[in-house]
């Protein structure tokens, strides 16, 4: 049986799926500590919490508890890109050296904000690794990559921009708007509409972090392949072109840096920190059309790439697809509306919004997975039991 006491929160009756699936996740003993919230036409109908923030599990898990969600966190970049683009700051389909002119070096000239959010223009990282005393200076990661080429022919092929791509759309954001990019979402963002999302933690925040729990180590992750000497190699072993990527992200991520220095820099494409709630309120925003406009939103989820194979992460990826900036569901792996749209966190975090039935979802949670991304079993639960209770069905 579930242990009840490991939940609190609240539950709509017509959702009470939700609570027993989320209990069950602890029951079988797939969490340490877990939230998930949900929103349906502007209503917040689950708000649940439960388990503990640390693998010692003497720290309760509360309602604003903040998890590190990785790339979930580029969502939240990727929706400051668009309300810029929505304001008439940037196009889309114009040079990401129109704003940061450096980046139009060693072939980078014609490459579009758009094929950055696609995950298309091949600057997956620099040529050379980078310390994370370098890492964590800001102009000096943007100079490398200002002098980087690309690993492949911008637009040729689609390969998942791990860290670059928070980089690259962050630095166009301050360019244009004087602000960073955890500056931008908060003033622009956060705080009009009240969600508990941040790009950049403030100190005072840092006790409200759960702590990561079987979390593998970088070094364990790169010992599955070389690097690359040619871009021609991605093709042949995607593991490589992950390790050249991963060879961006600092040990601190994975805990073996000072975690106070990870959590208080901005990397918009790895380290947001949010609740459950704030991650729900804010696609619940989008959802309500508070951020975006329908049109706009619309272009957002058209593939960029169908199911073509990702040459960083190999194939797998081809279960969800590419958008603008977003995760698609193009196989329905994260609920049957094929149209929704959001993104996943190495690990198992997952946040979406569904326009067509006004869903902002949001799961976070402590105990890492490292085999699951955007379809997380624990997730899938959760959010399948949200459509049944609205009578939606997979086809």
């Amino acid at each position: 049986m579930p242990d009840e006491a490991r939940t609190a929160g609240s539950c709509a009756s017509k959702f009470d799926g939700v609570r027993a699936a989320f209990e069950r996740n602890f029951s079988r003993g797939d969490e340490v500590g877990a939230a998930v919230a949900v929103w349906v036409d502007g209503e917040l109908v689950v708000n649940l919490w439960g388990g503990h923030a640390d693998a010692a599990r003497r720290r309760p898990w509360r309602q604003n508890t903040l998890a590190s969600v990785f790339s979930g966190s580029k969502g939240l970049t990727s929706t400051c890109v668009h309300l810029l683009a929505e304001r008439g700051e940037v196009e889309l389909d114009a040079p990401v050296a129109r704003y940061w002119p450096e980046f139009g070096q060693a072939g980078k000239e014609s490459i579009t904000l758009a094929m950055v959010l696609g995950h298309r223009s091949g600057v997956i990282a620099p040529q050379r690794p980078m310390s994370w005393q370098e890492v964590t200076d800001w102009e000096a990661v943007c100079a490398a990559l200002a002098a980087a080429r690309p690993w492949w022919q911008p637009g040729a092929a689609q390969g998942y921009h791990m860290v670059s791509f928070g980089i690259i759309l962050g630095e166009v954001v301050r360019r244009v708007t004087g602000r960073t990019l955890g500056q931008y979402l908060r003033t622009e963002i956060a705080e009009p509409i009240g969600a508990d999302v941040h790009i950049g933690l403030p100190p005072a925040m840092h006790r409200r972090c759960a702590e990561m729990v079987n979390k593998p180590h970088i070094r364990d992750v790169l010992a599955a392949g070389q690097a690359p000497t040619h871009p021609q190699s991605l093709d042949e072993h995607p593991m490589a072109g992950l390790a050249v990527a991963m060879g961006f992200v600092p040990d601190d991520e994975l805990g073996s840096h000072d975690l106070t220095s990870w959590r208080a820099a901005e990397f918009p494409g790895t380290n947001a920190h949010v609740s459950a709630l704030g991650m729900a309120t804010f696609y619940n925003a989008m959802a309500c059309e508070k951020l975006l406009t329908r049109e706009h939103m619309n272009r957002i989820r058209l593939s960029q790439g169908g199911f073509d194979d990702d040459v960083v992460l190999g194939p797998r990826v081809a279960d969800h697809g590419w958008g603008l900036g977003y995760m698609l569901n193009q196989r329905s792996v994260a609920g049957p509306n094929r149209l929704s749209f959001g993104h996943g966190g190495s690990g198992g975090s997952f946040a979406f919004v569904d326009l067509e039935h006004r869903i902002g979802y949001a799961y976070i949670m402590n105990h890492f997975d490292a085999t699951k991304c955007n379809a997380d079993p624990r997730s899938v639960a959760l959010s399948d039991e949200v459509y049944a209770a609205l009578g939606v069905t997979y086809e």
